[in-house]
């Protein structure tokens, strides 16, 4: 499957959205507990939720992954480690040893195979009571189609998800599959994301442009699904929805927690 080069401007609009908090996980994590961040990026979320836990007396030791160390900061604290794995094949040695996995924003590195993968993974590798939280945008909830350019935007954006195997329902998508391989108390949480001109609460109309605009090259290469053939016809669209978003006060995406335990 081609990895798509979707970059959510996330950690701000997502933390407002679900009251600030980086886990909706009900959590009793213990000094010595091992946290896995996968999909780790520059591993923000990881050093914030170490020093959340740190600032309660609580040392957790957190693993973060990634297909590529590109993003890995140079400088991060002790007790949170980086190393490049893949969610879909973690080392066998990691069998049991994790009270928490964390896991957000792969919704464009994966498909119905890899996600069944990911989870069977996610699974393997937490202790008895081991928690797992996903954080996905659902492309089913995408609401920001609020005129004629951003209209077909979205249109784009489905063409996409159909053709390269993209979820675009992960937040009904996961449930079941989450209960298949053994998860119970499976549950999701739901919020929508405004987009518009000040950002507030949300995205601002540019940063949902640009986020978008990081697909060019992948949308060039599908000959625009029909819809903009050439650069500049994408870039004319891109700016056309971000002024239709700057005058609407009804453009939104979606987003889903969704969370599960290990018997």
């Amino acid at each position: 499957m081609r990895q798509n080069n979707m970059s959510f401007p996330l950690m701000s609009p997502k933390l407002r959205a679900f009251e600030n908090r980086l886990s909706l996980a009900p959590l009793e994590l213990q000094t010595g507990d091992r946290v896995l961040e996968s999909g780790a990026g520059t591993g923000i979320w990881a050093s914030e939720f170490a020093q959340q836990n740190k600032e309660e007396g609580i040392m957790l030791n957190i693993e973060c992954i990634d297909i590529s160390d590109r993003q890995f900061p140079s400088t991060h604290p002790s007790n949170v480690n980086f190393s490049v794995h893949s969610v879909v094949d973690l080392p066998a040695e990691w069998t049991g040893t994790f009270s928490y996995a964390h896991q957000r924003l792969l919704i464009g590195a994966m498909n119905d195979s890899r996600w069944r993968q990911a989870v069977g993974e996610l699974f393997r590798v937490l202790s008895p009571g081991g928690w797992v939280e996903l954080v996905e945008p659902d492309a089913s909830g995408y609401h920001f189609d609020t005129g004629p350019w951003s209209k077909k935007l979205k249109s784009m954006c489905l063409a996409m998800c159909a053709e390269t195997g993209i979820i675009d329902n992960l937040g009904t998508f996961l449930l079941p599959i989450l209960a298949e391989v053994g998860f119970v108390d499976v549950r999701r949480e739901v919020r929508l994301v405004p987009i518009g001109r000040s950002g507030e609460n949300g995205y601002r109309s540019e940063e949902w442009r640009d986020m978008w605009g990081g697909m060019k090259q992948p949308w060039l290469s599908a000959d625009g699904y029909g819809i903009a053939k050439t650069e500049e016809e994408i870039e004319e669209l891109l700016q056309g929805s971000a002024q239709e978003w700057n005058n609407s006060t009804d453009a939104g995406t979606t987003f889903c927690t969704i969370l599960a335990r290990k018997p």
